[in-house]
């Protein structure tokens, strides 16, 4: 078995035992001790707009439907048949106002109660000796919907989302919340990766460094000039509570005539002025600086970025993804393209082409990234790996001292820093090793859930 309290004291001192991007046993533990106890991400409201609408997602092992019952509520349920354990659900996205389980046609309605069980009294008895209501499909342990946005926590006792979360709900709000009616989401797009969750993951929490270097061909020809390093050092690291990312710097300006550099509609940018945190406004209008890359611990995340779609159009774009565990050495990486609800119809194609043209499985910076991330799980499985320590102490002294302070005139939230550094990726650790010192969820416990009419009942866990 790998020594995890080993691993857990190397990355905290900045050093990373190469072996932690491809180790079967670390990957177990993570399952476990990470993926269950964290609030996750499964579906965006406008994939299920109207009532009977669902989608079935993954997490890791476990399959969801999310569906908009009759009453228009959101629900989320655990996509599996108490009578048999077969999957009730086997499309990944449909309306409908009952889900029937193809093996012995239990069936449910789409709020997750128990309706029609066949030859129900021959069988069964009938209601005496079978109560419907103590069989309805096993809702999530926790659920949270914030923008629109549902996440679930395989916890019960798991601190509410909002805490988990903490400061970085503003920049949660930028990504988001462009407006008061929000945002809407295309997609998903998903894709396999031979490469480890983690890299994805805490690249898009703050690798400035790589920019320069890996998205040159992407400057080169025009399609984002700012990828350059130059413009990449001018930007910053932030970490604010559950998540962290890096910033671009922009023309001089105000707000206004900064987001309009990049492509923004006067409409857009009133929207944008009137809805976001005032750190953002400021962050952006004062600072000059706009949030791109950000992950939300573990697996959640996002990107705004621009790209030149013909001599005269510069495009922006937003993407959230996740990096979806399949073993320790494949990411299933399922990818989003996200839109202010309210743009007009050519802005929204527009931006789309942007997306497709940067990002996705046909994008330039995507080519690049997976062919990095992959090399690297790759040579991680080897046995040399198991005797190499990999440097994560960018910006550290030897006495652990940072070379470079936090900005004291940064307007976002958090602690941020400028230039290149490995902060954010070091913290983005400390919280995997918070979550893997602390050990796997008690899944044996006995857990009360609401049914659709509003009493509990108990499910063994």
């Amino acid at each position: 078995m790998t020594d995890h309290d080993d691993i857990i004291t190397s990355v905290r001192s900045g050093i990373l035992p190469a072996h932690i991007y491809n180790d079967a046993d670390l990957f177990a533990a993570e399952r476990e001790s990470v993926f269950a106890k964290n609030w996750l991400f499964l579906a965006h409201e406008s994939e299920v707009p109207d009532r009977g609408d669902y989608v079935v997602r993954q997490q890791l092992g476990d399959s969801f439907i999310v569906s908009r019952d009759e009453s228009g509520e959101i629900r989320v349920m655990f996509n599996m048949c108490l009578h048999r354990g077969m999957q009730v659900c086997r499309a990944e996205i449909g309306n409908t106002s009952h889900f029937r389980c193809p093996y012995h046609g239990w069936t449910y309605k789409n709020d997750g109660a128990l309706v029609g069980v066949p030859f129900f009294k021959e069988a069964y008895g009938g209601e005496d000796e079978l109560r419907r209501s103590d069989h309805s499909l096993l809702p999530a342990p926790a659920m949270e919907i914030v923008n629109g946005l549902v996440f679930v926590c395989l916890d019960p006792d798991a601190p509410p989302f909002s805490s988990r979360l903490g400061e970085f709900r503003d920049y949660l709000d930028f990504y988001t919340r462009p407006g008061p009616d929000g945002v809407e989401v295309r997609g998903p797009q998903r894709w396999r990766l031979p490469a480890n969750w983690k890299i994805g993951a805490e690249n898009f929490a703050g690798d400035t460094y790589h920019t320069p270097h890996t998205h040159l061909s992407v400057s080169e020809i025009g399609l984002m000039s700012d990828a350059k390093g130059g413009k990449r050092k001018g930007g910053t690291m932030y970490f604010a509570g559950g998540g962290g990312g890096a910033t671009f710097p922009l023309a001089p300006g105000d707000l206004p005539s900064r987001l309009g550099v990049i492509g923004y509609t006067d409409e857009m940018i009133k929207r944008r002025a009137e809805t976001w945190p005032v750190t953002i406004s400021a962050l952006i209008g004062k600072d000059g600086q706009i949030p791109s890359a950000a992950t939300i611990f573990p697996n959640l995340s996002f990107l705004h970025l621009w790209a030149r779609v013909s001599e005269s159009q510069i495009v922006p774009f937003t993407t959230m993804r996740l990096w979806q565990p399949v073993s320790e050495q494949e990411t299933e990486v399922v990818s989003w393209f996200v839109v202010d609800k309210a743009a007009d119809e050519e802005f929204k194609r527009a931006s789309y082409k942007a997306y497709q043209m940067c990002f996705g499985p046909s994008g330039m910076f995507e080519q690049d990234d997976m062919e990095n991330w992959s090399s690297i799980t790759r040579v991680a499985g080897g046995t040399m790996a198991r005797r190499l320590q990999l440097n994560n102490r960018m910006g550290l002294r030897t006495d652990d001292s940072t070379i470079a302070e936090p900005l004291t005139n940064f307007s976002g939230p958090g602690a941020a820093y400028g230039g290149f550094g490995e902060f954010n990726q070091r913290r983005w650790f400390d919280l995997w090793c918070r979550d893997l010192e602390s050990g796997p969820i008690d899944t044996k416990k006995t857990t009360s859930y609401p049914t659709s009419e509003g009493d509990d009942r108990e499910h063994e866990r």
